[in-house]
C-alpha cells in the first residue's frame, strides 16, 4: 500500500482520523439526498450485532439498511451479495471521463448517492441527508478512518455507528473474511453461486502464482508508485495484498529505509534503482504517475525491469472480496511466468 499523491511524503498516522465524539444535532432538517428512494429502507427483523476490528462491538435493533462505505468496501459488500444496502460511497469512483475507478468494481453509481470522490473530499451535508445507518470503511493503523476527513470526522462519525476492518499488517485473505461476516450479518447470501464461483476463482488464482513461482523461480518482485519528486516501494511485511503474494512464495523486495508508518521506502529518483527487481508492479491509481507519465525520467528508463518491458499495473488498495482479489492473483502469475531473471 502507498499514499495517494495528496499525502505523498506523510505518515498514514497523519493522514488517517482516529477515535471519535459526540454531536447533540447537525444538520437538522436536512433533505433527504438518497438516490435509492425507498429500497433500503425495509428493516430485516431482530437485533443485529457486528463486533469490528476496533474490538468495538455495535450492537442496533435491527440489521442497517442504509449502509455507507468507502468505495472499495461498497464494491466488496456488493461482491458478497448486497446491493440496495448500500446507499452512499465516498473516495475514488469514476473518473474524468465519466468511467468507473477500478476500486468500484460492479457498484451501480447511478444507485448511490457520492459523498466525494478523491481524498479529503466528504460531504457532510449529503451524508447527514443520508439517515445513514452504519458507516463502513477499512482501517490501515488502529484506531483510524480510511478516507474520513480529519477535519469533519467527529461530526461525521457522531451521525451513525461505525465498522472497521484492518487492511494492513495481515494477509489479504483476513479482510476478505472480514468483509465475507459483515456482509452475511447485512443479509448477502455467501453460498449463492456468484460468490461461490468467485471463491473457486479466487483459490484458483492463488494456485496459479503458487505454480508460476516454481516454474519461473527467482524471480525479484517490487511494488511501487511514482511521483513527481519521489519513488516509492511499497513494504510487503505492512501492506495486506504484497503479504499475501509473499505467502504464496513470491519474492517481494522489502524496502530497508521505511517511512510513512512503515509503508514504503521514499527515493528521490537520483536513487530509483536501489533495489535490483525483475519485474515491477506498478501503482495504478489515477493519483500515481503512469508509465507514460514517467517515460521522461531517464532514471525509470533505466531501470532494468523497465528496460526488459516487465512493469505491470498495481491495484495499491485491492478491493477485498474473491471477485475483486482473483483478477490481481491472475494478473501476477502471468507477469511471474513470462518475467526472465535480470541479473
Amino acid at each position: 500500500m502507498l499514499p495517494s499523491s495528496s499525502a505523498r511524503g506523510l505518515s498514514r498516522r497523519g493522514l488517517l482520523a482516529a477515535g471519535g465524539a459526540t454531536l447533540a444535532s447537525l444538520l437538522v432538517g436536512c433533505g433527504d439526498a438518497d438516490k435509492t428512494g425507498s429500497a433500503g429502507d425495509k428493516k430485516a427483523s431482530g437485533p443485529w450485532s457486528f463486533t469490528d476490528d476496533r474490538n468495538q462491538k455495535v450492537e442496533l435493533k435491527a440489521a442497517p439498511t442504509r449502509v455507507v462505505a468507502f468505495t472499495g468496501v461498497a464494491a466488496a459488500l456488493i461482491d458478497f451479495g448486497l446491493d440496495s444496502q448500500i446507499v452512499g460511497v465516498f473516495g475514488e469512483t469514476t473518473r474524468a471521463d465519466g468511467t468507473l475507478d477500478p476500486q468500484a468494481g460492479a457498484l451501480d453509481v447511478d444507485k448511490v448517492t457520492v459523498l466525494g470522490n478523491v481524498w479529503g473530499e466528504f460531504n457532510l451535508e449529503k451524508y447527514a441527508g443520508l439517515r445513514p445507518e452504519l458507516l463502513v470503511t477499512h482501517m490501515y493503523d488502529p484506531g483510524a478512518f480510511w478516507y474520513v476527513p480529519d477535519e469533519s470526522k467527529d461530526k461525521i462519525l457522531a451521525l451513525a455507528p461505525t465498522v472497521t476492518v484492518t487492511t494492513a499488517r495481515v494477509p489479504m485473505t483476513r479482510p476478505i473474511e472480514r468483509y465475507a461476516e459483515l456482509a452475511r450479518s447485512l443479509g448477502a447470501d455467501l453460498n449463492a453461486k456468484k460468490v461461490t464461483d468467485a471463491k473457486a476463482r479466487f483459490e484458483a488464482a492463488a494456485e496459479s502464482v503458487r505454480q508460476a513461482v516454481k516454474a519461473n523461480p527467482g524471480i525479484r518482485v517490487m511494488a511501487a508508485s511514482g511521483s513527481p519528486d519521489l519513488f516509492y516501494v511499497s513494504n510487503p511485511k505492512v501492506s495486506t495484498d504484497l503479504m499475501y503474494f509473499a505467502e504464496l512464495g513470491v519474492d517481494i523486495v522489502v524496502p530497508t529505509k521505511l517511512s510513512g508508518g512503515d509503508y514504503f521506502e521514499s527515493l528521490s529518483w537520483e536513487n530509483a534503482g536501489k533495489f535490483p527487481a525483475d519485474l515491477i508492479l506498478l501503482d495504478n491509481r489515477s493519483t500515481a504517475l503512469q508509465p507514460k507519465d514517467l517515460a521522461a525520467k531517464p532514471t525509470w528508463q533505466a531501470l532494468p525491469a523497465v528496460r526488459a518491458g516487465q512493469v505491470t499495473g498495481w491495484d495499491a488498495v485491492p478491493r477485498f472480496s474473491y471477485a475483486g482479489a482473483a483478477p490481481l492473483l491472475e494478473n501476477l502469475a502471468t507477469a511471474i511466468r513470462s518475467a526472465k531473471r535480470l541479473g
